[in-house]
């Protein structure tokens, strides 16, 4: 049984409804608060503006305010919140809700409606669901956990309440809010933090998982996800895997969750991954998943030899596969009670430490700067600590597949619904949140859906580098076209644009560089690292060249090395 509890009330106050909410917000660590402004939420607005404690950052566009609250809340471990008006501009919200709904991210979106008076008669962007209007309430049903509208400033606090613990839980959570209702003015009591109780997980489901893993030590392959980098869980993960003596591999949105010199590490699986995953899943009695639910983008390539694998999980949901699940709500302490239930191993296993395998690329007479190549300048001159947005396409898969992450440094890429353009915002929140340079590393393609976000990093001096790969074309879908239909049309190439001398003149003052060597971009990367505010390198490359993305390549050397591998068996 899920219970909570509340702290003690405060003394009851007299404020309007938007300067609770933002209290509230206050109260539940929030510092910062996304979105695009108008009508129907410049009250919010001018209680961030009173708030000493919450501050109100102005996006260009709903996404990308979206996916700033959604970057915030993945690297700091809280409750990101994005505000929006009516209309255009809640509709806009969608994508980026679909994208926290789907990956389990902990979001508040609070939108403005028109006034309760004005709803069913003609109002202006009136989404109430009369008179034949949009009904808001359903459609953001369908993308939130937990979706009200507030008709009445009585209601404030219940369902503040409720769709904070919604969002903890792990997904987006929707309020909203009619003007009026924003104005009103009540007797409110202090804010305070609903804390859950809700049980980690059953002891005896742990004890037994524990008695399965001990009798498979050093015979076991863990594949963690992203679960164990919110969770903060990266220690414990650490531990488990030397007790077990287990090789560990992570889910593509996972690269961050182990060390990079730890022994034992595989690399990513699924369709960027490493081979050394299906090889070591072949030499496995047992697959551990540990905070991941395996989607197609992780599992890709795994399906047949997990078939024949005994298959443990851990996480806070079943994953898509059956397996043998443990659910539970604190990972951390999952992990701990595991290791100690476990008990040393009575022969230690040791593990070696190598380098994972990477995907053969057939060569091509690509122009401009490889892939392999950009992404070794980008690991010699990221810093400790440095984080990484990678976003969707061809550059995404090269960087998932080919960049090691730097020591205490996040690695982010969202695989929920892959929307092109998430990593500018997304990146901004998160800089907001962790106060550190942070990388983006996009397509153009994704520069060309959402990339002048930038302009919010220059307006908020954020220090962000947006590394944009530039091959004049949806690279995906044109390497889809030539690969599944024969390359015989296209539809993806672009005219040829200059990014980085555009945007340099769009924001005088910006750093700018246009680059298409290895060496120009190590020298670009060392001066953005030594910047303050944001920064923008143009990688010029060729759309042509494939990507390290297993579906477009040739199966043989997956072949050939289970066919040597079958062979030295024999």
């Amino acid at each position: 049984m899920n219970l909570t509890y509340h702290e003690p009330r405060k003394t009851q106050q007299s404020m309007r409804v938007a300067d609770y909410i933002v209290a509230a917000l206050a109260a539940e660590g929030v510092a910062h608060v996304f979105g695009v402004g108008g009508a129907n939420i410049e009250d919010l607005y001018d209680a961030l503006h009173r708030s000493r404690d919450v501050e109100g950052v102005v996006a260009k566009h709903e996404f990308s305010a979206t996916t700033m609250a959604d970057g915030y809340a993945r690297t700091s471990n809280r409750i990101g919140v994005v505000a929006a008006t009516s209309g255009g501009g809640a509709l806009n919200l969608v994508a980026g809700l679909g994208e926290a709904f789907a990956s389990r991210v902990p979001l508040l979106a609070l939108i403005g409606q028109p006034p309760t008076t004005l709803e069913g008669v003609g109002a202006f962007q009136d989404t109430s669901g009369l008179a034949g209007s949009i009904d808001a309430a359903r459609l953001f049903r369908e993308v939130s956990l937990y979706c009200a509208r507030v008709e009445s400033p009585l209601d404030i606090d219940r369902h503040l309440a409720e769709a904070l613990a919604a969002a903890r839980r792990g997904g987006p959570a929707v309020l909203l809010l009619p003007k009026n209702i924003q104005q009103a003015i009540g007797e409110f009591p202090g804010p305070t933090r609903t804390v859950s109780t809700a049980p980690r997980s059953a002891a005896s489901d742990v004890t037994r998982l524990a008695e399965a893993l001990r009798d498979d030590y050093g015979r076991i392959t863990v594949i963690a996800g992203d679960e164990v980098a919110r969770a903060g869980a990266r220690t414990e993960l650490a531990e488990l895997a030397h007790t077990l003596g287990a090789r560990v591999a992570v889910t593509p949105d996972a690269k961050d969750v182990l060390d990079p010199a730890a022994p034992g590490r595989l690399g990513v699986t699924g369709a960027m991954g490493n081979p050394d995953v299906i090889d070591a899943l072949h030499d496995s009695d047992v697959c551990l998943l540990v905070g991941t639910r395996l989607p197609v983008m992780a599992r890709g390539g795994l399906d047949t030899v997990l078939e024949k694998t005994l298959v443990y999980s851990v996480g806070s949901a079943q994953p898509y596969l059956q397996t043998h699940h443990v659910p539970t709500r604190d990972l951390r302490a999952t992990l701990r009670r595991l290791v100690t239930e476990i008990g040393p191993a009575a022969s230690p296993v040791p593990v070696a430490d190598s380098d994972p395998t990477s995907i053969d690329i057939p060569p091509s007479g690509a122009s401009g700067l490889r892939y392999t190549d950009a992404v070794k300048a980008l690991a010699a001159a990221l810093p400790d600590g440095a984080d990484v947005f990678a976003d969707a396409g061809n550059t995404g898969a090269a960087v998932v597949h080919h960049l090691p992450v730097r020591r205490g440094g996040r690695f982010v890429v969202a695989l929920g619904m892959g929307g092109m353009g998430y990593t500018f915002g997304a990146a901004i929140g998160s800089a907001f949140s962790r106060g550190r340079r942070t990388f983006v590393i996009a397509g153009d393609g994704a520069f060309y859906a959402h990339g002048l976000e930038i302009h919010t990093a220059v307006e908020y001096d954020v220090p962000v580098t947006f590394v944009v790969f530039n091959n004049n074309a949806h690279a995906m879908c044109l390497t889809r076209e030539q690969v599944y239909y024969e390359g015989t049309y296209t539809y993806s190439r672009f005219r040829p644009a200059r990014i980085a001398a555009g945007v340099g003149a769009l924001f005088p003052g910006l750093p700018s560089h246009t680059v298409d060597t290895h060496a120009a971009l190590a020298h670009a990367l060392r001066a953005t690292v030594e910047s303050v505010g944001p920064a923008v390198i143009e990688v010029a490359c060729d759309a042509d060249e494939l990507p390290p993305f297993l579906p477009f390549l040739p199966a043989r050397g997956t072949t050939e090395r289970t066919e040597n591998r079958e062979g030295a068996r024999r």
